[in-house]
């Protein structure tokens, strides 16, 4: 009885452990058979390759067995509806979103599948020069989020102390060229523009320099004439008592100067470095007595004496020397220089004087209504001229002085000064 029991036992335990190892036999045939009949497919996303065995049937369900859900801009090697073959390469890259912005206006949202910045500009089909500014260099890897900014090169004419050229710059405000562009303003230059003004292809830069110096001058004072009548000389003789000196000025000026050009001078200071000395002429007054025929009466005599002592004392009295300025009308005159290459001159007074071929001869323009044409007169300042000339500006009490070069026109500049009309 118990070698019976003992047999079942035996028997029901193989039985139970044949039954698990067929299971077990055909579990692992079908996983085999299974595994046997998936598709090998070597797939890359973004860049980094796998290989997948799957049992999809199309590449959309590739996808979605990667948990990848493709986006309207990303890059797929193939259509989603096609079927999944065994041995294929699939190629994904997710796209993404940058921001351009181009000369600082308008950002425009992209999306790239490009890896670095210079891929995406040629995908895009946008081209910069080496002159223009990009935020990143060409092979900067694209991000997610990026910011892409591009300052695009202009010219624009600076005009710096007289000297005009182009220069291509991507500055934003004129400080911002001035500095690119290694350009230093001094305290006294002068700027077209305000260094805060935003800076564009049609805006001229120019840049004035100014200088202050300083212009010392000498300048010889005439010394005038002082003529004393003399009862002892002949009448209409003349004798120099004492010689005439001319006094020496020194005059300082504040001159401003503009690109290089004086634009203006101002006298700050005259100091009299030697005084002149008057000269002292004696003029003849005596008169030689004629002998005359005995009169026939004494009242005829008498008559006859008074009326050559009257007309001896006439003569005296209108009698006057060339240089004697004594008698001779004074005028306060506002006094200008000029030159015989002025601009609209010819060369030749109103009076016929060739200027130019007399560069040193003294001549005033007048008002023939104040000072007469031809007349002689001694300027302060100036010495003894002739006025020979006239000017469309010279009315009233106005003179204009000829001098040689433009230089001691500017140096002579403007002033008041003492005419006497001599004759």
């Amino acid at each position: 009885m118990k070698i019976g029991n003992l047999l079942k036992s035996a028997i029901s335990h193989i039985m139970v452990w044949a039954t698990v190892i067929a299971v077990l036999c055909i579990a692992f045939l079908v996983t085999v058979s299974y595994e046997a009949t998936k598709a090998s497919v070597q797939v890359t996303q973004n860049g980094q390759k796998e290989l997948i065995r799957t049992h999809a049937d199309t590449i959309d369900e590739l996808l979605s067995e990667l948990d990848v859900t493709v986006q309207q801009h990303d890059e797929l090697s193939h259509n989603l509806s096609d079927p999944v073959e065994y041995g294929m390469d699939v190629t994904y890259i997710a796209s993404k979103s940058i921001n351009l912005a181009i000369d600082r206006n308008h950002t425009e949202e992209y999306f790239t599948t490009a890896s670095t910045v210079e891929e995406f500009f040629e995908q895009e089909g946008l081209e910069f020069k080496k002159r223009d500014e990009v935020s990143h260099d060409p092979d900067a890897l694209i991000e997610e989020g990026m910011d892409i900014d591009v300052q695009q090169a202009f010219q624009v004419t600076v005009n710096d102390g007289g000297e005009s050229g182009k220069v291509w710059t991507t500055a934003s405000t004129v400080d911002e060229l001035l500095q690119e562009e290694g350009i230093t303003l001094n305290k006294l230059d002068e700027l077209n523009l305000s260094e805060e003004e935003e800076l564009s292809a049609d805006k001229k830069v120019m840049i004035t320099r100014v200088e202050k110096v300083t212009d010392i001058v000498e300048e010889e004072v005439d010394f005038t004439v002082e003529t004393k009548k003399d009862d002892s000389l002949p009448k209409g003789e003349k004798k120099v008592v004492s010689s005439g000196e001319k006094g020496l000025i020194t005059k300082e000026y504040e001159v401003i100067l503009k690109n290089g050009e004086e634009a203006s001078r101002e006298l700050v200071k005259e100091t009299v470095e030697q005084e002149s000395k008057t000269e002292v002429v004696a003029l003849g007054t005596k008169v030689e007595k004629k002998a005359t025929v005995a009169a026939t009466s004494s009242s005829n005599s008498s008559d006859s004496s008074s009326s050559s002592r009257s007309s001896s004392s006439s003569e005296a009295s209108t009698t006057v020397s060339r240089n004697d300025t004594s008698g001779a009308k004074t005028l306060y005159m506002h006094a200008t220089a000029y030159t015989a290459n002025c601009t609209g001159c010819s060369g030749i007074t109103a009076t016929g004087i060739n200027l130019k071929a007399n560069p040193n001869q003294k001549v005033v323009a007048v008002d023939p209504s104040v000072i007469p044409l031809g007349s002689r007169v001694w300027v302060e300042g100036y010495g003894y001229a002739i006025a020979g000339d006239t000017g469309g500006a010279i009315n009233g009490n106005r003179i204009d002085l000829f001098v040689p070069s433009k230089s001691e026109a500017l140096k002579f500049g403007s002033r008041n000064v003492k005419v006497k009309i001599l004759d």
